[in-house]
């Protein structure tokens, strides 16, 4: 089994900061692709940041150079700081994983149960 627990939303005037972790537990043999997604209300779950496991990351543009993706090999975390938020950031913020419990397993898409950030005045 596989968990994963992300902290780290909240309420947050325009302008300021928030920093988004996730953590993986269980049965873990490597972790892939370790990406953060978001999804507002009425609309579709996107993809905001994902980064490889040699240290690449993408953005979706509308984030390019507020957030920085970032992960922890050794700790199995990943986390997103999100700087200069807006009120369009305003989402629930779910990580994803892809990862192989064990060497002989092609590798799962896992995710976290969501945490809410509002940017609001």
């Amino acid at each position: 089994q596989v968990q994963l627990v992300e902290s780290g939303g909240d309420l947050v005037q325009p302008g300021g900061s928030l920093r988004l972790s996730c953590a993986a537990s269980g049965s873990i043999f490597s972790i892939l692709a370790m990406n953060w997604y978001r999804q507002a209300p009425g609309k579709e779950r996107e993809m905001v940041a994902t980064i490889a496991p040699d240290g690449t990351t993408n953005y979706v543009d509308s984030v390019k150079g507020r957030f920085t993706i970032s992960r922890d090999t050794a700790k199995n975390t990943v986390s997103l700081q999100m700087n200069s938020l807006k009120p369009e950031d305003t989402a629930v913020y779910y990580c994803n994983l892809m990862i192989k419990p064990t060497r002989w397993d092609y590798p799962y898409a896992y995710w976290g149960q969501g945490t809410q950030v509002t940017v609001s005045s």
